[in-house]
């Protein structure tokens, strides 16, 4: 367990906003490029350690909304991030280049993949591929863990949605519904301490 004052890193200087035809070729990018799942992670890596353009702070902000909000998540959260960086034009800029590009190359990979689905070599291939992208989906996960672990009463709520969904197997939505209120509103009576105490100091 770690105090708030632990979560922070040294701060890393943001690049100047991209153009929305950077945005567009950088979504495009990670849509093509990103196989067998694990987007959020190349998101991260892309957006957060290489270009620079948002903070880590920023992107598991928007890593929590996007899971939040119905819908695809990773394009709810390119959504949000090209909605940072450009306001709405961005956002709509970086759900279509998301989506558009992956859409028309999987279109044409679905045609041909029936004349190679019975070669063991293909699956194998596939196999490889998903392990790769758990690995990533766990490295974001245990990150966005180790972020939201600032007292022991985060600690507790990830266990239980863990251990409901996970082990129990309960059903997403009751879980999500019973613990998601419960989480916001701790999070908004340790905002109002912090206030106090930095009010008070």
């Amino acid at each position: 367990m770690r105090s708030p004052a632990t979560v922070s890193t040294p701060p890393v200087e943001l690049t100047a906003p991209p153009t929305l035809g950077q945005i567009f070729l950088a979504f495009s990018k990670i849509g093509l490029t990103s196989f067998g799942g694990g987007l959020s992670g190349w998101m991260l890596r892309e957006f957060v350690q290489r270009r620079h353009w948002l903070s880590e702070h920023q992107f598991l902000s928007g890593l929590s909304l996007a899971q939040a909000f119905p819908g695809v998540n990773v394009v709810n959260l390119a959504i949000w991030i090209g909605y940072q960086l450009r306001g709405s034009r961005g956002a709509g800029v970086a759900a279509l280049g998301m989506v558009l590009p992956a859409m028309v190359v999987a279109i044409v990979l679905a045609a041909g993949f029936g004349e190679v689905a019975h070669a063991p070599a293909v699956h194998r291939v596939l196999a490889g591929v998903a392990a790769a992208a758990v690995g990533l989906s766990l490295q974001m996960g245990l990150r966005a863990a180790y972020r939201a672990a600032v007292g022991a009463a985060p600690i507790v709520i990830m266990v239980i949605t863990f251990g409901g969904i996970f082990l129990a197997q309960w059903p997403l939505l009751w879980v999500v519904g019973a613990v998601a209120p419960l989480s916001v509103l701790l999070a908004w009576l340790r905002l109002r301490q912090e206030q106090r105490t930095r009010a008070g100091s």
